[in-house]
């Protein structure tokens, strides 16, 4: 693989601002199964980062797919947790961030949408616009994240381009405006009708998509010789949607008004390079980021990034501990102090490295929009803000709200130390809320997820990674709420309920269904109870 080498000198005045204005950090987000993982490393492919892409066809023997590294990931087809790369595309640098599709990784999602400046929507060409994909478009409304949307797929039988155009905008209240228009009816993918210049481009597969896709460019005029019907359907349909203001407005993308639309097939390499291209000409730059006071930092101010994750496990040989941030301000250099807001503790970013799946590199510089690995920065949690220089501190990043309860138990006793090494680690993460309450003790601790396939995760990793089998023996919970320090007494001796704390001091009231709540508020209308803060949608 390669990847431009970024300089190790002082910034100059004024560099920062250059450096930040090439940077473009996205994520992107889809349902399960829509090929975010295939159309990451596709991109990764037409910015020459790899020399040939990993997956093969069937989930069940995908191998090497760069942003999939856990062994979970690969054995079952799927992302449990979000990969970051750093492509050079045209003197622009991209920071992907790869999510998780599955709606019980949510959590995991939610916290890479708080480092992004743009998104990347991905839909099949058969399904639409599917129940994960639009709960996560309501996090990138909510945020105010322009939404680029990728309509993946179309080498496979689906759903007309006109209609898919109508699902997008009823699903998102946003204009459609397709960049390019596919020439051939979903299943007979040809090629593209470039709305902008009014070219066709043609595809030709290569053998299991492994590499680049043949190009080739002609006029109107050589595209209706060659292509007959199919270019005259796609021209009429291009004017169509000309006549009904489906141009594309950058104005209106950045205002959340319209969504950028483009048409692919990622496993076949056919309009990647469209994407990639569409993304460093349109997708905004990092912009000044705004305080908890609401004071704005400049770009060029002195550094300053929020933690957005935290993964373990990365590298089995050595167990470390790897705190992904976004810099938000000024020029990250190795070796230099910052101060976490947080706890006012001071930290020497010395063990810093970028990210390319499980690879990584030592890094020297880093600007606005970069993502940073800290290597076993151990007191760094996840919202952390760190600075240099006069202090800020960023709006927190949410926390969902678990719907699933269970205890959990090391089957050997005897691993007791790893046993909470390995719970700290999940939790940190998001993998799943470890919680504990006064009446079963920290030998009992409570675990609490979004949906099953957590505990799934959970186990699977405590075995595998901190070498102590576990068990989850679930509770009878499915409603939480927030309570005062005041209040617990009361909640823990009412019963069907009982009292929990998580690992930043919040006690949590938890209720068996909502009947149970409502009784519970009847009899204690004094008691203060109120929803977990969570990403919305």
């Amino acid at each position: 693989m390669s990847r431009s080498p970024e300089s190790t000198a002082p910034a100059p005045a004024g560099h920062v601002a250059a450096e930040a204005a090439r940077r473009r950090t996205l994520a992107i987000i889809s349902h399960p199964d829509a090929g975010k993982s295939t159309l990451t490393e596709a991109l990764a492919l037409h910015a020459h980062a790899i020399r040939q892409a990993g997956h093969v066809h069937g989930k069940a023997g995908r191998a090497g797919v760069v942003s999939d590294w856990q062994d979970m990931e690969r054995q079952r087809g799927i992302s449990i947790s979000s990969a970051v790369l750093q492509l050079h595309h045209d003197d622009h640098v991209l920071n992907v961030l790869d999510t998780p599709g599955h709606a019980d990784f949510s959590e995991d999602t939610y916290r890479v949408l708080a480092a992004v400046d743009v998104a990347v929507m991905l839909v099949d060409a058969a399904n639409g616009m599917e129940r994960q994909t639009r709960k996560l478009f309501e996090v990138c409304h909510h945020r105010r994240i322009p939404v680029v949307t990728v309509v993946n797929k179309w080498d496979r039988p689906g759903q007309e381009a006109l209609a898919l155009l109508d699902d997008i905008a009823a699903a998102t209240g946003l204009r459609p405006t397709p960049l390019n228009w596919p020439v051939g009816l979903a299943g007979d993918f040809r090629g593209l009708l470039e709305r902008g210049t009014g070219q066709y481009v043609r595809f030709e597969r290569t053998p299991g998509g492994a590499s680049l896709a043949g190009e080739e460019r002609m006029d109107a005029a050589a595209a209706a010789a060659r292509e007959g019907d199919a270019w005259e359907q796609a021209r009429e349909e291009s004017d169509l949607l000309h006549a009904l203001g489906g141009d594309h407005d950058q104005e209106a993308f950045l205002g959340h008004e319209s969504t950028p639309v483009l048409f692919t097939a990622a496993v076949v390499n056919f309009g990647v390079g469209q994407v990639l291209q569409a993304l460093a000409q349109l997708a905004p730059a990092p912009a000044a980021p705004v305080g908890v006071d609401g004071r704005e930092r400049p770009l060029d101010a002195p550094f300053s990034a929020q933690v957005f994750k935290v993964q373990s496990g990365m590298n089995p040989a050595h167990r470390d501990r790897l705190a992904f941030a976004r810099v938000r301000t000024g020029c990250f250099q190795r070796g230099m102090t910052v101060t976490d807001s947080r706890t006012g503790r001071p930290l020497v970013l010395k063990h810093v490295q970028t990210v390319f799946g499980a690879d990584r590199q030592t890094v020297e510089n880093a600007w606005p929009g970069d993502v940073i690995g800290m290597v076993n920065a151990t007191h760094v949690h996840v919202g952390d803000t760190l600075y240099e220089g006069p202090a800020v501190t960023f709006p927190p990043i949410p926390a969902f709200t678990p719907e699933l309860f269970g205890t959990v138990h090391a089957v050997d006793l005897s691993h007791a130390k790893q046993f909470r090494q390995g719970l700290a680690a999940l939790d940190a993460e998001g993998v799943v809320q470890v919680l504990h309450s006064e009446r079963r003790g920290r030998g009992e601790p409570v675990v609490a997820a979004v949906g099953p396939l957590q505990y799934e995760v959970a186990t699977h990793r405590m075995a595998q990674e901190f070498r102590v089998p576990v068990r989850i023996d679930p509770l009878p919970y499915s409603v939480v709420r927030l309570v005062a320090a005041r209040d617990t007494a009361v909640v823990d001796a009412d019963r069907g309920s009982e009292v929990v704390v998580r690992a930043d001091g919040q006690a949590l009231a938890l209720f068996t269904d909502q009947w149970r709540l409502a009784g519970f508020q009847r009899a204690h209308p004094e008691v203060e109870l109120a929803p977990v803060m969570a990403a919305p949608g």
